[in-house]
């Protein structure tokens, strides 16, 4: 990649430079992440140990269905994502501002499927409060699950609301296609991703198993 004035941005005196910066910047934030979710994952831990019977009767009381669409959903939208990063490392302005639109699309898709999944929970009452059909620990369950299917969504919008802003940016020229915005957005797209085959594999499948 030339150091074309249009991608360095101050005070970078090289791309090069500039993409290793974008990177350790990038990485680091993720780390926090990684922390964060680190720590729903222990309690979700301490108390799936503790409660193992309410835990398993709650991850059952999940529709699957959603959750495998949402899976599905997600994974496209990994791939569509790397097709912009490969794009963007060709300098490919149609390409890049083409799959980070359609990567947004599929995150807007993922959005609504929760979003429906979401008022079938409701329906149900599978809401920790007095009208709760389960066994009681299953409580401790479906609190882990609103909390942290919802601050996984939040993420999602964020990097929603990132992809149209610099997809939109690179279609209108105000942009250049190698910018290493695009590689930024794309390590968040990857992590947010992949903290949902985490959630997925937590959520939906250990009552199924019979583990």
């Amino acid at each position: 990649m030339s150091d074309d004035p249009s991608v360095v941005q101050f005070p970078w005196p090289t791309v090069a430079r500039q993409r290793e910066g974008v990177a350790f910047g990038m990485w680091t934030f993720l780390g926090s992440e990684i922390l964060f979710f680190g720590g729903l994952l222990l309690t979700y831990a301490v108390y799936r140990t503790l409660y193992p019977q309410a835990f398993n009767s709650g991850s059952a009381a999940t529709d699957i269905f959603y959750g495998t669409i949402n899976t599905a959903l997600l994974l496209t939208s990994s791939f569509i994502m790397t097709m912009a990063l490969r794009g963007s490392e060709s300098g490919s302005r149609g390409v890049v501002a083409a799959c980070m639109l359609t990567t947004a699309a599929f995150g807007l898709a993922f959005l609504a499927v929760k979003g429906l999944e979401y008022a079938e929970d409701i329906d149900k009452h599978l809401v920790p409060g007095p009208h709760f059909p389960l066994h009681p620990p299953a409580r401790l369950f479906f609190a882990f699950y609103w909390v942290a299917t919802g601050v996984h969504a939040i993420h999602l919008l964020v990097g929603i609301l990132v992809a149209v802003f610099l997809g939109i940016r690179v279609a209108l020229r105000q942009m250049a296609p190698e910018s290493t915005a695009i590689e930024a957005a794309s390590l968040y797209w990857h992590f947010v991703d992949s903290v949902w085959i985490v959630l997925y594999a937590l959520i939906y499948l250990p009552g199924r198993s019979g583990a």
